[in-house]
């Protein structure tokens, strides 16, 4: 288990966050080939809260916490989506320090390429720095292939899914009243190539029960059945009977996702939902970008998080 997991291996949760539900303004004839939209998701902008919950003895962490931004949006040809963790951490016999990671994508309507980029910085200075592109085609021929690092390419399955296609695959398990889905899935967050996901839905569940709708958060998002999705990231060429970390998100048919535990080898992080914004399609000419959100009341001295 790497120590800084919570910045890479991120497909699905980050792909499950893809989308809120009402239905898209108007847009383009191209922008409504968009199988999410024709899905019921809608773009939003989301801001999460992160703290350490638990530890185990053999935790080299005294402390974890920070924030997590992202959004999300359709473009006329793509799924666009853009995330930042700002995080500070404290070790039990070393200086804390804060990483911030930025990490983007852009995933084509038809599911068979993507392109990625991502940077982390460790108290400001870049650390890693990850391009590429990647495609599903004929068997064999399938890769991913970066530019930074220079010269790395990872095979990839015909099977694999990127994180808007995953997305959509476990929602349509979740309508079919199925309760397991297991897929091979990659995102570029990392230089490590794909993993293995089992998803397991559990119970339908109240939503306000996990978060009370407060400023900043679009209470009309949140009124839609949800359920407690666990789900569990292995190695694709591992053969190791653990998973590498696991987590707990509480998914709601529209594609929110409001609350968030992740589970590693020696300590837990929870990711509470503090804003939530809907946002239209980007297939419009002269439309401005979206503006980040703001930090509700501060509960933390942690500096909120701006768009990358």
């Amino acid at each position: 288990m790497k120590s800084n997991a919570i910045f890479g291996r991120r497909p699905l949760y980050f792909g499950l966050l893809a989308a809120v539900a009402c239905l898209l303004a108007p847009a383009t004839a191209r922008a409504a080939s968009d199988p999410a939209t024709q899905a019921g998701l809608i773009p939003h902008k989301s801001l999460y809260e992160i703290k350490m919950i638990s530890t185990r003895n053999s935790s080299q962490f005294q402390n974890l916490s920070g924030q997590m931004y992202y959004e999300w949006q359709p473009s006329c040809e793509a799924w666009v989506s853009n995330h930042r963790f700002n995080m500070v951490y404290e070790y039990t016999d070393a200086p804390s320090m804060r990483i911030t990671s930025d990490y983007s994508t852009y995933e084509p309507f038809d599911g068979k390429s993507m392109n990625f980029t991502s940077q982390r910085k460790r108290d400001g200075q870049i650390f890693e720095e990850i391009r590429g592109s990647a495609e599903i085609t004929r068997p064999s021929e399938s890769q991913a292939k970066y530019t930074i690092p220079e010269g790395l390419i990872q095979p990839l399955p015909q099977s694999t899914l990127f994180p808007m296609s995953h997305t959509l695959m476990v929602l349509q398990k979740i309508r079919a009243g199925e309760k397991f889905h297991r897929a091979v899935i990659f995102d570029g967050s990392d230089q490590e190539g794909p993993m293995q996901v089992t998803s397991f839905v559990g119970k339908p569940i109240e939503p306000t029960d996990i978060v009370q709708v407060a400023a900043g958060i679009d209470g009309e998002l949140m009124r839609s059945k949800a359920w407690k999705v666990r789900l569990a990231f292995f190695p694709d060429t591992s053969e190791e009977a653990g998973a590498d970390y696991e987590m707990s998100v509480v998914f709601h048919e529209n594609g929110v996702i409001s609350d968030i535990v992740i589970d590693y080898e020696d300590f837990s992080v929870s990711q509470k939902l503090v804003a939530l914004e809907k946002l239209g399609s980007a297939c419009t000419e002269g439309k401005p970008a979206p503006q980040p959100l703001k930090q509700p009341e501060a509960k933390t001295t942690e500096p909120p998080i701006k768009k990358p």
